[in-house]
């Protein structure tokens, strides 16, 4: 009789942590930016028809990098879940944190007990409201493939080369800038992502949460408005 091939907990969680990070650095990334009336996020995706950003709720956005197929059904489990939360409490009730810790014990669980991890690695991001006290701020909220979860100010990065973005918005970043610079910086740092060459406007997935929209603060910019405010 054989015996069993062993291998320790140790190795075994490193080799599921090396197969999703494989798997995640293939993907492009993706960039979240804190501007002066709310929260832009950008990825370069030249596909029309697979999203990697969209919206869960009233005030929440999320964006994945990865498998699309795994990253895509999470935002559709976040999507039951907030419309569950708001349905059952009130619609004031839905929070990104709360979605944000239920995304990292889903996705840690899979990590821990399955033989293979998800290959995703997700942002969850709220727009700031004064009319909720304790949430008049703006929340990103980062969560990786074991599900581990960090929060950010001003600015993350997910998917790529995430060191080498993140030090181009360190040296570039403000909190205040419009819209407008906060587009051309998004772009200039997915540019760091492709050795300098200039990404195309219609390469781009482009959406904002706005603080000043009435209502649902998610918007994409359209093709037109993103090309006026690259090339204007």
């Amino acid at each position: 009789m054989s015996m069993p091939f062993y291998v320790s907990p140790e190795q075994l969680m490193a080799d599921k942590a090396e197969y999703a990070r494989k798997g995640i650095g293939r993907g492009k990334s993706i960039v979240t930016l804190e501007y002066a009336d709310g929260i832009l996020l950008m990825a370069e995706n030249p596909s029309a028809s697979l999203s990697k950003i969209g919206e869960i709720y009233d005030r929440i956005g999320f964006a994945g990098v990865g498998k699309f197929s795994e990253f895509d059904q999470l935002r559709k489990v976040g999507i039951r879940y907030a419309d569950m939360k708001g349905y059952s409490y009130s619609r004031d009730d839905v929070r990104g944190k709360s979605l944000a810790n239920a995304y990292s014990q889903a996705i840690g669980d899979v990590f821990t007990n399955q033989m293979k991890p998800l290959e995703v690695e997700i942002v969850v991001v709220e727009v700031g409201d004064p009319r909720f006290e304790g949430h008049e701020e703006n929340s990103i909220y980062r969560v990786q493939f074991d599900g581990s979860i960090t929060d950010h100010q001003g600015f993350c990065v997910i998917g790529g080369t995430v060191e080498n973005l993140e030090a181009h918005l360190q040296a570039n970043y403000s909190s205040s800038q419009p819209l407008g610079d906060a587009v051309q910086l998004g772009r200039s740092t997915l540019e760091r992502a492709t050795n300098g060459d200039r990404v195309s406007p219609a390469n781009l997935e482009v959406a904002v949460l706005d603080r000043e929209r009435a209502g649902r603060k998610f918007r994409r910019l359209s093709a037109e408005e993103l090309q006026g405010i690259l090339e204007g």
